[in-house]
């Protein structure tokens, strides 16, 4: 049985619990407030103390619990109230002196305007000393705008007359220079490391004195000045691309000296931009120069053109960036010497010509530019030599599949040459008389560039391909008769099994130089059967001497998984041509065709 207290000791008792609870609630609460302050703090700007308790000792249980991040803070939120309120103003700036102006008098336009802007100027001036940012870069640019409208005011009070592009010439010079003064009296007169206080600046922004968006604004500016001044003087194409260029030139410059990553940036942009259309505009009057002078006047454009990049890519400290430029100071060199050809000499030597300029740029792997300029130049020459075979391709495709045009119509007659053989239904493809040297070359380069290297089976390999395409396309090309045409083909086929076989002893196996001989001279086979069935004589002949070639291949077990088939496939074609020839129904033929596996059974 318990024994309850008397009751006044029980309301004793009582009274002690709720006093003891009382303290422990006041002591909770202060607690929460406490912890409420500090993690609205640490959400504004994190403070290197945050999170420990308030004597400064080790943090409670469940004191480092993280706020949830609010959707915007407060600094933000006035950022972006500043520049609505800078919008704003300048939008009822631009109204009032495009709807208002005719209300006043010139004293009175003037006495505004100028007001206006030396308030907008001078302001941001005192508030980066308070260290107030925000606020100093929005009313820096309502003050910027007014610059601009204070020139639209000038030209239509003082200088209505002049010519548009020339005064826009002038003022764009003469603003550029006022905002990059001013950029550098604001950066003069705000203290090195002062934060913005009331705008909440982020961490870092004081480590940038000044205001922002006036030096990349002069950099942009300074961009239009010659460009304009050449179109109002009606200057000449040349003249203008020179101008585009020179400005490029000039931007290239701001850009490799610029501190600040805004002004870089503008000025990289700028110098792309400027020297692209310079660079088109340069190619576009090389290659339609109508006599070599004027080309050549144009060359000397993409020439300095190369140069600027050139000089860039050297003190860029970007690797990539200095063979990107030395790439665009290659084609643009050798596009140039191009244009200069295209109007001096016949339409088929311009392609060797500029082939012989790319090849020229792999002279610099034995200079002492630095690395990534090297590069850059040979990525060049590799380019331009690509160009130089697709410029190719029309006529190597005709060469190799115009002969499957005689299959529709076999025996009927011998043609008066290889071309007449070969582009039947075709169009012959222009300037494709240098088409043999062109590919030489190339097979040439690959050999020499690749033969100390680990790349060396694939470039012999594509040198094999670019060779045999020289060698097929030579009697088209010459206009050799049909028997010579049969030869020449002929001996493309002996020769690339004999490569094959030398390259079988000396290549490691499996080489990629072997297969591709092997390949070639089955696709010249097929492709000189073919070509042959222009005359009854010729397709047996032929057919008799591919069988031959192939069976006798086939006495090495290496070529015999190709060389079989092939030696197959040319006897059966005999057999047919055979019994075609003989008169024969075709039963009759089939009866042959049966030999040609039952002989290759027993052999």
């Amino acid at each position: 049985m318990t024994n309850l207290p008397p009751p006044a000791e029980e309301l004793r008792l009582l009274d002690a619990e709720l006093r003891q609870l009382d303290m422990r609630r006041a002591v909770l609460l202060r607690r929460r407030e406490w912890l409420v302050h500090t993690l609205r703090a640490a959400a504004r700007q994190p403070a290197p103390g945050a999170g420990t308790s308030p004597g400064g000792g080790p943090p409670r249980a469940g004191e480092g619990a993280v706020a949830r991040r609010p959707e915007a803070s407060a600094p933000g939120v006035q950022n972006v109230l500043l520049v609505l309120g800078g919008v704003l103003l300048t939008i009822a700036a631009v109204a009032f002196t495009l709807v208002s102006w005719g209300h006043l008098g010139i004293a009175g336009r003037a006495l505004v305007l100028g007001a206006l802007t030396v308030a907008a100027l001078g302001g941001p001036v005192v508030l980066l000393r308070r260290g107030l940012r925000s606020t100093a870069e929005a009313v820096a640019a309502l003050g910027t705008a007014l610059t601009v409208l204070d020139a639209y005011a000038l030209h239509e009070v003082a200088f209505a007359g002049t010519d548009g592009f020339g005064y826009a010439a002038g003022a764009s010079a003469v603003l550029a220079g006022v905002w990059a003064a001013y950029a550098v009296l604001a950066g003069a007169s705000a203290p090195t490391g002062a934060r913005g206080t009331a705008q909440g600046a982020s961490a870092g922004e004081g480590t940038r004195p000044g205001l922002r968006h006036p030096l990349p604004l002069a950099v942009a500016t300074a961009h239009l000045p010659l460009l304009l001044w050449a179109i109002a003087a009606g200057a000449g194409p040349h003249t203008v691309t020179a101008v585009l260029l020179v400005t490029a030139a000039g931007g290239t410059a701001v850009a490799l000296r610029a501190v600040r990553v805004p002004v870089r940036v503008v000025a990289v942009v700028g110098a792309l931009g400027m020297g692209l259309v310079g660079v088109l505009s340069a190619g576009w009057l090389c290659w339609s120069a109508s006599d070599p002078g004027t080309a050549a006047r144009a060359a000397a454009l993409l020439a300095g053109a190369a140069a600027v990049a050139l000089l860039a890519g050297r003190f860029v400290p970007d690797a990539d960036v200095a063979v990107g430029a030395a790439l665009a100071a290659g084609l643009c060199l050798v596009s140039g010497a191009g244009g200069v050809l295209w109007v001096a000499v016949p339409g088929e030597w311009t392609v060797p010509g500029c082939l012989a300029c790319g090849v020229a740029l792999l002279a610099v792997n034995r200079t002492a530019l630095p690395r990534p300029l090297r590069r850059g130049l040979v990525r060049a020459s590799a380019v331009v030599q690509c160009f130089a075979v697709l410029w190719s391709v029309p006529l190597v495709a005709g060469t190799v599949l115009g002969p499957s045009a005689q299959a529709a119509r076999p025996w009927s007659g011998v043609p008066g040459d290889a071309r007449d053989a070969v582009f039947t239904d075709v169009p012959w493809p222009p300037y494709a008389a240098t088409v043999p040297l062109v590919l030489a070359a190339v097979a040439a380069v690959l050999l020499l560039a690749g033969r100390n290297t680990t790349r060396r089976p694939a470039a012999t390999a594509a040198a094999l391909v670019l060779g045999w395409a020289a060698a097929l396309v030579l009697p088209p090309v010459l206009q050799l008769t049909y028997t010579a045409g049969l030869v020449a083909q002929g001996t493309v086929v002996v020769a690339a099994l004999g490569f094959a076989e030398w390259a079988d002893r000396t290549e490691p196996r499996p080489s990629p130089v072997t297969l591709t001989a092997r390949l070639l001279a089955l696709v010249t086979s097929v492709d000189l059967a073919l070509f042959s069935l222009a005359s009854e004589p010729a397709t047996i002949g032929v057919l008799a001497s591919l069988t031959a070639v192939f069976a006798a291949v086939c006495r090495r077990p290496g070529p015999a998984s190709l060389a079989a088939p092939a030696a197959l496939a040319h006897a059966t074609a005999l057999a047919c041509a055979i019994g075609a020839s003989a008169g024969w129904r075709p039963p009759q033929t089939a009866l042959l065709v049966l030999v040609v596996p039952a002989v290759a059974a027993l052999v």
